[in-house]
């Protein structure tokens, strides 16, 4: 969110004369300019004589160009001032996007200031106004979005996009409105991605500037040949398939000895060996069955067991980075199934029982002292949850029913219903000092329907309708961080679509209607 500081140039009518270039030119020389510090210009008549003494006022109100968010006119501005070059020199302190905004219904200004409002397309409240043709841009809350080319009102050619806090997000080539070709996206400041967008070869990094992958794409998802990285060092080169790895391929342990090499599909080992780290076979696996082992970048046993269809299916045991047993028991299509038991790292006993899904069924859960904390049958219970550390980070209603969420420093971060273990009903989510930040409804782990959201300073800065987590539909409204109002209104599909109110200091600055087109 923007602050709620409302700028802005002012004409105001002291008389019916209008003043005369001439004027303009004289005050310029007793450094009547608009100034470029917070200071104010107000009531300072333009003229040295008194041939001019009741000319129109202009009165200047601002504290940089860079924080101009909103600009208010008198509705017969092509009429009180006539002057081609006062109109100018009071459009020149406007970024494209305020100058648009003010024009957009006034024919006569249009005119004057040789802009064809035709070339250019509103899209709606977050996309101000773009050029449909040639070079364009965008903005949101008075930040440039996007610059770049454009053709039928879809960004066609070379563009840039940009963060809101105006650092670069992307730059390359696009076509019929997206990414298609060459570019580089960014994050941060560092290159993520470079290379061609859609079909052809690149290479992803992550936010520390480190390699990560680097092959080819087809349809914006890695397909063909490639290789992925690790702190630098090579992890896994083979083939891959709708962003999968399928076909052959070889992993790598971080010191570079081979891990395994073989067969892959859908991203799992189908065929092939597996070696320790001193290079010996370890195990073997055909057409995603027989006991294998899984290892950690540092060579320690991330499982061992049995597969069936490239998944754990039958016995196994889980272990913590470090080789400290986690885990053993039973599995399922991949995950816990059947009886279990789970350790803290240090060894002792954390749960003991039977698993459905993954999740704990029927059985006892204990603390770090080895005393009973609580027991589940059938997914039922009141439990509490330790991470390995033992530190607490859930207690209430197991799987169904109310109870509260912690992080590992102690805060609770959510407290509400639950439906099969995920967040559903009613529910609140905190700051990590305690503050709420969210009060509303929750499906399947996520925010859908209605709630409000909270800055950490207290004032309310959403209210409305939820969809996947995601602000969506319906009536909302949206306040600065001082908790004034900037905007109630519809949305549609997460963003500003239909009647709508936008509010600067209090003061009404739209009302109206948006159209998002795309």
């Amino acid at each position: 969110m923007g602050n709620s500081s409302c700028l802005g140039v002012y004409i105001k009518r002291n008389a019916s004369k209008i003043i005369n270039i001439k004027a303009l030119e004289e005050a310029k020389e007793e450094k009547y300019d608009p100034p470029t510090t917070n200071l104010d210009i107000i009531n300072k008549n333009l003229t040295k004589n008194d041939n001019h003494s009741n000319n129109t006022l202009i009165i200047i109100k601002f504290k940089k160009k860079s924080e101009f968010e909103n600009i208010i006119f008198e509705k017969n501005i092509e009429n009180s001032i006539k002057s081609l070059y006062i109109l100018k020199y009071i459009f020149s302190f406007l970024s494209e996007m305020q100058k648009l905004k003010i024009i957009n219904y006034n024919k006569n200004l249009q005119k004057k200031l040789d802009i064809n409002i035709e070339n250019y397309q509103r899209i709606g409240g977050i996309y101000k106004v773009v050029q449909k043709n040639g070079k364009g841009k965008e903005y949101y809350n008075g930040g440039l979005i996007f610059e770049g080319e454009y053709l039928n009102g879809k960004k066609n050619g070379k563009g840039k996009e940009y963060y809101d806090d105006g650092k670069l997000l992307f730059e390359g080539e696009y076509l019929n409105g997206k990414r298609n070709g060459k570019g580089k996206e960014y994050c941060n400041g560092g290159l993520i991605f470079e290379g061609e967008y859609l079909n052809g070869k690149g290479t992803e990094y992550n936010n520390y500037d480190d390699l990560i992958f680097e092959g080819e794409y087809l349809h914006g998802k890695r397909n063909g040949k490639g290789k992925e990285y690790y702190n630098g060092t090579l992890k896994f080169e083979g083939e891959y398939l709708n962003g999968e790895r399928n076909g052959k391929g070889k992993e790598y342990y971080d010191n570079g000895e081979l891990l395994f090499e073989g067969e892959y599909l859908n991203g799992k080992i189908w065929n092939g060996k597996g070696y320790y780290k001193e290079g010996k076979i370890d195990f073997k696996i055909k057409e995603g069955n027989g006991k294998v082992k899984e290892y950690y970048d540092n060579g320690e046993f991330k499982f061992e067991g049995e597969y069936l269809n490239g998944e754990r299916n039958g016995k196994g045991k889980e272990y913590y980075y470090y080789g400290e047993l986690e885990f053993e028991g039973e599995y399922l299509n991949g995950e816990r199934n059947g009886k279990g038991k789970e350790y803290y790292d240090n060894g002792e006993l954390l749960f003991e029982g039977e698993y459905l899904k993954g999740k704990r069924w029927n059985g006892k859960g204990y603390n770090l002292e080895g005393i009973i904390d609580y027991k589940i049958k059938e997914g039922n219970g009141k439990v509490k949850e330790y991470n390995n550390y033992g530190d607490l980070i859930f207690e209430g209603d197991y799987l169904n029913g109310k109870g509260k969420e912690y992080n590992n420093y102690g805060d609770l971060i959510f407290e509400g219903e639950y439906l099969n273990g995920e967040r559903n009903g009613k529910g609140k989510e905190y700051y990590y000092d305690g503050k709420l930040e969210f009060e509303g409804e929750y499906l399947n782990g996520q925010r859908n329907g209605k709630g409000k959201e909270y800055h950490n300073n207290g004032g309310l800065i959403f209210e409305g309708e939820y969809l996947n987590g995601k602000r969506w539909n319906g009536k909302v409204k949206e306040y600065y961080d001082n908790g004034e109002l900037l905007f109630e209104g519809e949305y549609l599909n997460g963003k500003r679509n239909g009647k709508g109110k936008e509010y600067c200091n209090g003061g009404l600055i739209f009302e109206g209607e948006r159209i998002f087109k795309w």
